[in-house]
């Protein structure tokens, strides 16, 4: 029986495994990008691959090799646990069966969300097949499911696609026809042609055997490994090798299974393996700010310099930063520092230079949500330390910024000694209204900065 936590546990797993999915751009939205107009050329034929990824190839000035990527943009298939939607759907409506009042309703909730979030996993899937898109129309009044769509998805030569397409636009055009018309002897034909071009479309597809989109036995293992990471952050080779199935098991050794994790977007750590967020790939300067939020700082030091920096600890902590240094494409790493409680290692990633500090805090400004006060007083005393040194408010507005500074990262902290610092908190607001920002604008749009 299907519990409520399992459902749970399912609609967690079907969420992250929409997210570890990485979308690439589909062929049709880079040819428009490009100028072309994709579904107006495939109206006269429908193009082969090879004519696709010259086309692109030759419009966007890549190479084949990057056009070709493009093209292959086909989803993962969509599983939970080794099961498939259809067949987890069933067994949650049969445990429905069993509940009543309010956990029956909380399971046909969860059941409508789950089978809303396969919908548009099928529309991703009919949208990434390129020659296919236009027809989607169509497509949607045919008898298929997620593994057709795959089987569709193999068709590689152009006589094939081209019959899929004809028996799809006959459909298209009968039952246009058969709109708003009166029942009777014409409708009936027009009924029987949809019904033949129906047939037609499941015959193209029953040409393409199971075992052309069955996972070879190395893509089962990657497959395996890649979610065996996930799930147990810094897993070693020795105990991935121990937990695959038999029938993986046989025939791969610990140095066969290392050569395939090299091909995984994981990081390796003293033999061990992590699996960093996809949120990371999605948005890294999201990601970055909410980091800061959490466990960065942003401040600067007696001599107004800038520093922002992002902390973790552990072996962990460590992979986790590497990763980010590596995303963000810039800053200084300080791995394996003792902490002053001597408890687990601390590992920084910092930004010191005027110009790595300007460029994170700009891309990561409309994502903060506790220091973006603190970014905006940064990007002020930068702006104000590359032009505005020799004016007369420079060095006031200096030490305001530095109290301003100060008192958002303590302004939370009950008891701190703000008469110490020299800070009155009856004039912060005074303080907050007196940024230079639109005084540096204007002296800029009359003469430039000094």
């Amino acid at each position: 029986m299907v519990t409520e936590q399992d459902l749970i546990d399912s609609k967690d797993e079907i969420e992250e495994l929409e997210e570890l999915q990485e979308e690439k751009k589909p062929v049709v939205s880079a040819l428009s990008d490009a100028g072309i107009d994709l579904t107006k050329t495939i109206s006269d034929y429908v193009m082969s691959d090879y004519e696709a990824v010259t086309m692109l190839s030759k419009n966007l000035n890549i190479n084949a090799t990057e056009a070709r990527k493009q093209l292959s943009t086909f989803p993962n298939e969509y599983v939970v646990d080794g099961e498939n939607i259809p067949d987890l759907v069933k067994k949650m409506r049969k445990a429905r069966r069993q509940l009543k009042g309010d956990d029956r309703l909380r399971m046909a909730k969860a059941i409508d969300t789950i089978i809303d979030g396969y919908s548009d996993h099928i529309t991703k899937c009919i949208e990434s097949i390129y020659w296919l898109k236009p027809y989607k129309e169509p497509l949607l009044k045919m008898r298929f499911n997620e593994k057709d769509l795959i089987k569709i998805n193999k068709i590689d030569n152009v006589k094939s696609r081209r019959k899929v397409v004809d028996s799809l636009c006959k459909f298209w055009e009968y039952d246009l026809k058969k709109t708003d018309m009166v029942f009777g002897k014409e409708y009936a034909g027009l009924e029987k042609s949809c019904r033949l071009a129906k047939k037609d479309f499941r015959a193209e597809i029953k040409t393409i055997s199971d075992q052309a989109i069955t996972k070879t036995k190395k893509e089962k293992i990657i497959s395996f490994v890649d979610s065996e990471i996930r799930k147990n952050p810094g897993i070693g080779v020795r105990e991935l090798h121990d937990r695959l199935p038999t029938n993986l098991h046989k025939g791969t050794t610990t140095n066969i299974l290392s050569k395939m994790i090299k091909k995984l977007e994981v990081t390796s750590l003293d033999g061990a393996y992590y699996s960093m967020p996809s949120e990371i790939k999605k948005n890294i300067w999201a990601y970055t700010a909410a980091f800061i939020d959490s466990d960065g700082y942003i401040t600067l030091d007696r001599s107004m310099n800038p520093r922002v920096g992002l902390v973790a600890t552990g072996q962990r902590g460590r992979a986790f930063m590497q990763e980010m240094h590596k995303s963000i494409g810039y800053g200084r790493m300080h791995l394996d520092q003792k902490s002053p409680q001597d408890t687990r290692l601390i590992n920084r990633l910092n930004f010191y230079s005027q110009g790595d500090v300007t460029d994170l805090l700009t891309k990561c400004l409309p994502h903060f949500r506790l220091k973006k006060g603190n970014a905006k007083l940064l990007l002020e005393l930068i702006r104000m330390k590359k032009g505005y040194k020799k004016v007369d408010w420079y060095k006031p507005r200096c030490d305001e910024i530095f109290k301003l500074m100060k008192w958002e990262n303590h302004k939370d902290h009950v008891g701190f000694d703000w008469l110490k610092e020299g800070i009155y908190l009856d004039d912060i607001t005074k303080l907050q209204g007196n940024c230079k920002l639109s005084v540096m604008d204007s002296m800029e749009q009359i003469g430039g900065a000094i």
